[in-house]
């Protein structure tokens, strides 16, 4: 993800496994007093494309999908972060260079005892105590990540390779978490991302895309019963285009990767927009007025996405001055068309108003 300053931030592998000394037990860093952590898989590197030159950032959670929020610190929060939540304030590393110094990270806490802030806790393996709150590990962990506009908060996508499918929210506020399993007869999810009102959207496994409105939920968002199957009315969904797979019900065998929302109608289709990748579609999909509008990519053949981003060149410029940007590649190119040697493509995206529209 680019920052304010054109610096390129980027989930990468800079060191070995074993953390250093201040993200372990025994350590004064702040978040390291409350939950110490011994590994992490990868970490972060800066990019600032004006010299070329790569900074570092070690941090003691791993990582993978970066997003920023939308705090005064340019906080950039991250997936892959396992068993908590891993946030770096930008600001500060830009003004300290400390990586230490800026970054934080926190266990995801349900409000069980229903006091409305953050207690002693219970482990994932022990029974839900009355008088506490209880640490989950949210399934495989968190995938993507979704900073809310709103208010603050910072959901994801999790389950995604093990344990029940849902979105979590994660409030920096008060350290508390709230978890919202997928309902049947709908399952699985992978990518997501949320909208201007705080609305979640994600890619089903079952061939749906989904939201989640928080607002519609009728129960206590906290207390012994908010496990994750407490406001199944929160949740809608809408079947992607093509044929499903008998005997699941209404389904699409489309598999989509990644659902990203167009808060600023980067695009030309309005602002607001969920659209995902259409990985069986050879294209992206988007949700407009309640129909699924299909926006296939003719060339190459097979084209394949696993992520996309809007951008405004020229507001000014009508059409032309939009337009969303992709990669064309898979872990097996040479399946596209072109054959062997086919290489990933950066790939924009422009909407005309009408065919001849130039």
């Amino acid at each position: 993800m680019f920052d304010k300053k054109g610096w390129l931030w980027i989930a990468a592998t800079v060191r070995g496994m074993d953390n250093p000394a201040f993200c372990k037990k025994g350590s004064d860093h702040p978040s390291a007093k409350i939950f110490p952590l011994d590994r992490s898989p990868r970490q972060v590197a800066m990019l600032d494309p004006k010299t070329m030159k790569y900074t570092f950032v070690d941090t003691c959670f791993g990582t993978h999908h970066p997003q920023f929020g939308y705090d005064a610190n340019d906080t950039l929060w991250l997936s892959g972060t396992g068993p908590v939540a891993g946030w770096i304030n930008t600001k500060m590393f830009d003004e300290t260079g400390d990586a230490a110094k800026s970054q934080g990270w926190s266990p995801f806490i349900l409000d069980t005892n229903g006091n409305g802030k953050r207690d002693d806790y219970v482990e994932p393996n022990q029974p839900i105590d009355p008088a506490k709150d209880k640490r989950i590990v949210p399934g495989s962990g968190p995938y993507a990540v979704m900073p809310s506009p709103v208010d603050g908060s910072i959901w994801y996508t999790t389950g995604v390779f093990g344990g029940p499918p849902a979105f979590l929210r994660f409030d920096p506020a008060t350290g508390l978490s709230e978890v919202y399993n997928v309902p049947l007869p709908a399952f699985g999810i992978r990518g997501g991302d949320i909208d201007k009102n705080g609305v979640a959207w994600g890619s089903l496994s079952s061939g749906h895309l989904a939201s989640f409105d928080r607002r519609k939920c009728k129960g206590p968002l906290n207390g012994p019963n908010a496990t994750g199957d407490h406001c199944p009315e929160g949740w809608s969904f809408y079947k992607y285009p093509g044929p499903g797979f008998e005997g699941l019900g209404d389904n699409s065998a489309e598999s989509s990767y990644y659902t990203w929302v167009d808060q600023h109608n980067t695009l030309g289709l309005g602002e607001n927009i969920p659209m995902s990748t259409a990985n069986l579609n050879d294209g992206f999909v988007a949700l407009k007025d309640g129909q699924m509008v299909m926006l296939r990519i003719p060339y190459p053949m097979g084209f394949y996405a696993k992520g996309f981003d809007g951008r405004i060149d020229d507001a000014n410029a009508g059409w032309k001055g939009r337009g969303l940007w992709s990669t064309n590649g898979d872990r097996t190119p040479w399946l596209m068309e072109g054959g062997k040697g086919s290489k990933p493509r950066a790939v924009h995206i422009q909407l005309r108003p009408d065919p001849l529209a130039h």
